[in-house]
């Protein structure tokens, strides 16, 4: 039987497998972090420690900005009936689904968010045209993105666990309205904050990705590599399923199943929310 010869290794092979763990990685104590992430779905109720959600907004400002416009915000949902709410609307047909929202102490709802700047361009008797187009639409989310992912190394970095929630987008308008956003912005995604419950019964760990192979390309794509190293990630994530506990489900039937409609469980609404909310995505 292979033993990982360190803890470094030990890690890669939780992240990707022992047969296509990547080599030669160089070490720093950020990069160990960054490759214990994992998604927690389970949390204490206990609030976050003071000074903790102050601290993952200055990460998160920390981050890349397109031309220095700052346009995101990010609404921070503690009290405990609005956050069920917000559960709500993020759980479609299945009310049990996302429950893990109203259990944990706060969510945080990302906004890509245009309705600052365009109304210092209105005020200022300048044209708003640009923010009609899609460019500045895709340029607020990608913002909205970067200063969330800085939040998250931030709250992993205190102990505190986290987890993406894309099916805030399911109703979206709905969302906006509770939450009183203003025209020309919306909630791209959730992130759920708290401390991890770590239950025996319930073990959650370091979930596996695809050989580097799959995602690095090397001057072109190339498309039958990254086909190729699908069946050893199959292996690797049958593994992870059986170690939790979980069904018989092979990767590709994730794909499959994401790529019917019933999933979007609300999203294939999104366009006529978004331009409801002012973006004419041109």
């Amino acid at each position: 039987m292979h033993h990982p010869s360190t803890p470094q290794d030990a890690l890669l092979e939780l992240r990707y497998g022992a047969q296509t763990k990547p080599s030669p990685l160089l070490w720093n104590a950020q990069i160990e972090a960054l490759l214990q992430h994992r998604s927690v779905r389970d949390y204490l109720p206990d609030p976050l420690p003071p000074g903790a959600l102050e601290s993952m907004v200055a990460a998160a400002q920390s981050a890349s900005t397109s031309s220095n416009l700052h346009q995101w915000s990010v609404v921070a949902v503690s009290d405990p009936q609005l956050k069920a709410q917000v559960a709500d609307l993020a759980s479609g047909k299945d009310k049990q689904a996302n429950g893990f929202i109203k259990q944990a102490p706060l969510v945080l709802l990302w906004v890509a968010d245009l309705s600052r700047n365009h109304r210092i361009s209105c005020e200022a008797g300048a044209s708003t045209l640009v923010h009609d187009y899609l460019d500045a639409f895709v340029m607020a989310t990608v913002d909205a993105a970067l200063a969330a992912q800085n939040a998250v190394v931030a709250a992993e970095s205190m102990g505190l666990g986290v987890v993406y929630i894309g099916a805030v987008r399911n109703q979206a308008q709905a969302l906006a309205e509770l939450i009183q956003l203003p025209q020309r912005s919306f909630v791209c995604f959730g992130l759920v904050v708290g401390r991890p419950a770590q239950r025996p019964d319930k073990p959650e760990t370091v979930r596996p990705r695809p050989p580097q192979q799959v995602v690095l390309h090397h001057n072109r794509y190339d498309h039958a590599q990254s086909m190729r190293g699908l069946e050893a990630y199959e292996a690797e994530f049958h593994k992870f399923r059986e170690g939790i506990g979980m069904g018989q489900w092979t990767w590709k039937d994730s794909v499959v199943y994401s790529n019917q409609f019933e999933y979007m469980d609300g999203r294939e609404n999104l366009r006529q929310a978004v331009v409801a909310r002012g973006f004419k995505l041109l």
